[in-house]
């Protein structure tokens, strides 16, 4: 019914950048809040950042400062931009989203199938 699909992992270098993108698509009527969660190997799943539908935002401490999380609502598209990037960033990265669907009157979390980003020392 959603499908959310990431893009923009890969491989980076300490200091570096990447930004990654997340388009919602399927029967969507609406969609609250978005989203980044991440997990590194052998840790549990974190908020990295989230968004409502309003612009409202919110980071985890250990990436404030250094990410920024933005959408389009006329895409149903939300992106993480991340610099300054550090080795301890180095996890999979998974998009999320709050949606009502055309067909239901309640909203769902949908997510996606991560991206994985390596940040190199």
């Amino acid at each position: 019914q959603v499908q959310l699909v990431e893009s923009g992992g890969g491989l980076v270098q300490a200091g570096g950048s990447l930004r990654l993108s997340c388009a919602a698509s399927g029967s969507i009527f609406s969609i609250n809040s978005m989203g980044w969660y991440r997990q590194a190997p052998g840790k549990q799943r974190e908020l990295v950042a989230s968004i409502t539908s309003g612009g409202s935002t919110n980071y985890a401490d250990s990436v404030k400062g250094r990410f920024t999380i933005s959408r389009d609502n006329a895409q149903d598209t939300v992106y993480l931009q991340m610099n300054s990037l550090k080795p301890e960033d180095t996890a999979v990265y998974y998009c999320t989203a709050d949606v009502l669907l055309s067909s239901s009157p309640t909203f769902g979390d949908y997510w996606g199938k991560g991206t994985l980003v390596t940040v190199s020392s």
